[in-house]
């Protein structure tokens, strides 16, 4: 029986074998990374250690490089998924390292981006909303609605520091208000700045129920101290004195001594909202708790009436 070593030496010195050897290095010769890499470290380099390095050359070559040869980081093409080799020198051989592609680093980046927003009870669609897919045309209140949110980003833009009081955007079902707050949010969240956004009637049904499991200050302490908060569909159920005084009363005091923006969409201008909050569940009129919140509202907020047809409707 052969010896696998003569087999070996019989298999490389065979003219298929040798023949396409050399045309495998040719390419790998051919390839302006390694001519590029060849020539910087010409002073380390020699024949000898370009043969003993062929595999890794080989490696190199045949990689994609800033994704030029993959669409997206599921599809990616090298050795390890999202990550590109380059050349470098160890132990007077070369060798590869690899750095993460341009796709796997802009997957990173909108992961990063997506967490800057927390929604609570927020709609999918809503989340994703683009200030750019906003209809302009539609009506014009929506112009004077989007101006006021690109002129919030502005004035971050060009000083760093958020503007202290946000929108209440109020007008009739389904034109459009919660969306714009949702297109603001992702801005928002392209700037690194963290906004906690929040479907108002289902945060105070939970709310409710934090206090039986003990979550009650640890959830209103998450909200109240958020850098930017959206609380939509504001007044949309009747509040208990409890949720108006203790809970969205709690909050909007601190975010209001803090002089941190705040906003809101509602199916209520700022006086029908303030007969809304006057009456409690049971009926009690309580017209001085109502204007305090209300207070609190006119200091964080800045009107904006939103009209339109129901998009909703078809």
């Amino acid at each position: 029986m052969e010896r696998i070593g003569d087999t070996l030496n019989r298999v490389v010195k065979a003219p298929a074998f040798a023949e396409r050897y050399e045309e495998m290095r040719q390419e790998i010769m051919k390839n302006t990374g390694v001519q590029n890499f060849l020539t910087e470290h010409s002073s380390e380099i020699n024949g000898e250690i370009v043969e003993r390095s062929l595999g890794k050359l080989y490696e190199y070559s045949t990689a994609s490089h800033k994704c030029d040869k993959c669409t997206n980081q599921s599809d990616c093409i090298n050795l390890l998924k999202g990550f590109e080799p380059n050349l470098i020198i160890i132990n007077g051989l070369i060798d590869v390292e690899y750095k993460k592609c341009p796709n796997k680093l802009m997957a990173e980046e909108q992961r990063d981006i997506s967490r800057m927003v927390e929604s609570m009870h927020m709609q999918k669609d809503v989340m994703e909303a683009q200030l750019q897919n906003i209809d302009m045309f539609f009506d014009d209140t929506r112009v004077e609605a989007v101006r006021a949110a690109k002129d919030f980003l502005n004035v971050y833009d060009a000083t760093g520091e958020l503007p202290e009081r946000g929108l209440y955007i109020y007008g009739p079902f389904g034109i459009g208000k919660s969306f714009i707050l949702g297109a603001l949010a992702n801005e928002l969240a392209q700037r690194r700045v963290r906004t906690v956004a929040i479907y108002v009637p289902e945060f105070l049904r939970d709310m409710k129920q934090s206090i039986q499991d003990q979550t009650l200050n640890e959830k209103i302490d998450f909200v109240k101290r958020a850098q930017v908060l959206m609380l939509d569909d504001f007044g949309a159920e009747t509040m208990s004195a409890w949720t108006r005084d203790e809970v969205l009363g709690t909050v909007l005091q601190y975010r209001m001594a803090e002089k941190l923006p705040t906003f809101f969409t509602s199916n209520l201008s700022y006086s029908e909202l303030e007969h809304h909050l006057t009456y409690s569940q049971r009926g009690e009129k309580e017209s001085v708790k109502a204007a305090r919140l209300m207070e609190r509202i006119r200091t964080v907020s800045t009107p904006i009436k939103l009209m339109g047809k129901n998009r909703r409707d078809k």
